[in-house]
């Protein structure tokens, strides 16, 4: 599932934390709630893995949060 799609689907907790911590680790509820709402799925170009601080989006996925936050139209990713 691309972000665009999950995006309006996450609780609007989970996009304030990414919006105001765009780029850094997700917090356990902020994954929860992604996974739920993708059924689990953790797609490339969105999703780019554990770290060790904890999961982390992609720069591609950064880069989208961020034009959203700038009230920008975002590039499909």
């Amino acid at each position: 599932m691309k972000i665009f799609e999950w995006w309006p689907r996450v609780q609007p907790e989970t996009r304030d934390w990414l919006t105001e911590h765009n780029g850094e680790p997700l917090p356990p509820h902020v994954s929860a709630d992604i996974l739920a709402v993708t059924g689990g799925t953790t797609d490339s170009e969105w999703w780019a893995g554990e770290s060790a601080e904890g999961p982390q989006l992609s720069d591609e996925a950064v880069d989208w949060i961020e034009a959203v936050a700038n009230d920008e139209e975002p590039t499909p990713s």
